[in-house]
């Protein structure tokens, strides 16, 4: 783990793509990580969160509006996986407060800051082969968000969020690949 900066008096700047608003007892955290670090931190767990809950309401679209063969099965298991989702959610937009941020917190912020795309679910809804396609790919970019966010954390010495960031991969992997072996 590398050295975590402990600079009391380092001010989190807001960068020009980024709108996190930390919170007035932000400059008053002294936990061993910089202002600038726990702003990276909250940034990268920002974006994280948008993926996380985007790809929560994709699934749970999906366990919504599953049809043909494999509704019984799916039903299931999208509920398992949303349900799972649900709760790490919060556990990511608290460790976002515990570093001085805001969270996000609404649609339009999610959609700004997420990389996964909307699906409709009103008006068309995919075959069930396409929406496991669409969860594989939707729980493969949440890891790869939190690889990015792990790292960082992980340069700033920022244990509890490697550890968060650490539980979330292996979920979501796990995921993709049972998605994924609904395919072969």
């Amino acid at each position: 783990m590398a050295k975590a900066k402990n600079d009391k008096t380092a001010k989190p700047q807001k960068s020009a793509k980024s709108q996190l608003t930390p919170t007035a007892s932000s400059q008053a955290i002294d936990i061993g990580i910089s202002g600038g670090d726990r702003q990276k931190i909250a940034e990268g767990l920002s974006r994280f969160l948008s993926d996380s809950f985007t790809l929560y309401l994709k699934t749970h679209n999906f366990h919504w509006n599953i049809t043909g063969p494999m509704f019984n099965s799916l039903h299931v298991m999208f509920e398992t996986q949303y349900t799972e989702q649900w709760t790490a959610l919060d556990e990511t937009a608290e460790r976002i407060r515990a570093l001085g941020f805001n969270a996000p917190g609404s649609y339009a912020e999610f959609i700004r800051l997420s990389s996964i795309p909307e699906e409709p679910g009103l008006t068309e809804a995919p075959d069930w082969k396409e929406m496991v396609r669409q969860l594989v790919a939707g729980n493969e970019a949440v890891a790869r968000t939190a690889r990015k966010v792990l790292k960082t954390a992980d340069d700033a010495g920022d244990d509890p969020t490697v550890d968060l960031m650490t539980q979330r991969l292996q979920t979501h992997e796990k995921y993709a690949w049972m998605l994924r072996s609904l395919l072969e």
